[in-house]
């Protein structure tokens, strides 16, 4: 579905996004205008508390003599890492807080608490993967190059095995991420001299992460190594899950839209917008939840406004679902369970070859096709029947001129 279909076939017209787009540029304005003291206070509160948490967890992991000292012990820890990765690693890397001119919380400075480079991750995420945003073959997070997650990917027989793929992913998912900015690095560089560099930076950073967690701290640990180096091991295992989660939900599960590269051509950033807000996904959270995940339950806002502070998402979620009711746009939510169930199985579903599917793209439960946008119902022969563009198309352009008439 490109988005000058949805422009003109789904009642919104040039003068309409470009509504839409002012709307969420005084959004954004708002925003902006008021960032203060109370914004930097969160961040640094935030930083100092994870830092607590994560201290706390150790010493208990260290002095605990029970098996549920170590498994509150291990769990403290699995949370201290998954605020550090998202709510402080992933949101400084975009920019959130370089408002503050602060150097230790700059987008360029901060490295995070993972195997990957934050520098590789910044290039691969914050470029290749917002600006072009679930665009096949250029947004390389659409699948992380294992999975199938959309028909517009053509089905290879290693697809086959994407069930068990996407499990390993869930548990390696910080390796995964490293693998993948070390890639996007890789494509972009023109000497091998070069890419040699980004290998070795990458090198380092591996040495240094796994050093720090599975060397050092066991070695302080004494007589008690194998306690320690085991609740290392599940927290960055249980980090490393709950982050992968957090993320499929809020880019694969039913309603997040995928388009091909002809969407983008002549693209202004009005329609840029719209295919943020077509392209992501929700989940229902309150505030534990929302900052247990990074805000990243917001993941709309988040692509509509990558570099706001993740603190403010909560505030502008309300005023973007109310412009999305106005111009009869899908905003795409759900309970956290749902979205994930539904993303699994569009994985499931997409290891197999189309032949084997009974939907057609237009109408299959995984995508966002035209069909989304109608208010009424296409006639029974229309909805049963083959569902080819055209005759979508016909009938999405009927269904504009009998508004224009009203």
């Amino acid at each position: 579905m490109a988005i000058s279909d949805i422009r003109e076939y789904a009642h919104l017209t040039g003068e309409d996004v470009e509504a839409l787009s002012d709307a969420l540029n005084r959004i954004r304005c708002d925003v902006v205008t008021s960032l203060g003291g109370r914004d930097a206070a969160y961040i640094r509160r935030v930083i100092a508390c994870q830092r607590v948490l994560d201290a706390a967890a150790r010493l208990v992991i260290y002095g605990s003599r029970s098996a549920t000292g170590w498994i509150l012990g291990t769990a403290a820890l699995a949370v201290a890492k998954s605020v550090e990765n998202m709510e402080l690693g992933h949101n400084i890397s975009h920019g959130q807080w370089d408002w503050m001119n602060d150097p230790e919380i700059h987008s360029r400075n901060w490295e995070w608490d993972m195997a990957g480079l934050s520098s590789q991750w910044r290039y691969s995420h914050n470029y290749r993967h917002h600006v072009f945003s679930n665009v096949v073959g250029m947004d390389e997070d659409l699948g992380y190059g294992v999975l199938r997650v959309t028909r517009d990917q053509p089905w290879k027989p290693h697809h086959l095995l994407q069930p068990l793929r996407n499990l390993l992913l869930a548990a390696t998912f910080e390796w995964g991420i490293a693998l993948h900015g070390l890639h996007s690095e890789h494509a972009r560089t023109n000497t091998d001299g070069e890419k040699s560099a980004h290998t070795r930076a990458l090198i380092g950073k591996i040495v240094r992460q796994a050093g720090k967690d599975y060397l050092f701290f066991p070695a302080l640990s004494g007589r008690r190594w194998r306690r320690t180096l085991k609740a290392n091991l599940a927290a960055n295992l249980l980090r490393n899950v709950w982050a992968y989660v957090v993320i499929f939900c809020g880019h694969f599960p039913d309603g997040a839209e995928k388009f091909t590269a002809t969407e983008l051509e002549n693209e202004s950033q009005a329609e840029w917008y719209l295919r943020q807000m077509l392209g992501a996904a929700n989940f229902r959270a309150g505030p534990v939840l929302a900052f247990l995940s990074g805000n990243l339950c917001y993941q709309i806002e988040h692509h509509l406004f990558p570099d706001l502070p993740s603190n403010r998402y909560a505030q502008i979620a309300p005023q973007v679902r109310a412009l999305c009711d106005s111009y009869d746009l899908p905003y795409t939510t759900g309970s956290l369970a749902r979205q994930y169930l539904l993303t699994l199985r569009t994985i499931h579903k997409l290891a197999f070859p189309d032949r084997f599917l009974a939907a057609t793209p237009d109408d299959a439960p995984e995508t966002a096709s035209e069909l989304k946008f109608l208010r009424t119902p296409l006639r029974e022969h229309d909805r049963t029947g083959p569902a080819s563009r055209y005759g979508l198309r016909t009938a999405l352009q009927a269904l504009a001129a009998s508004r224009r008439t009203r």
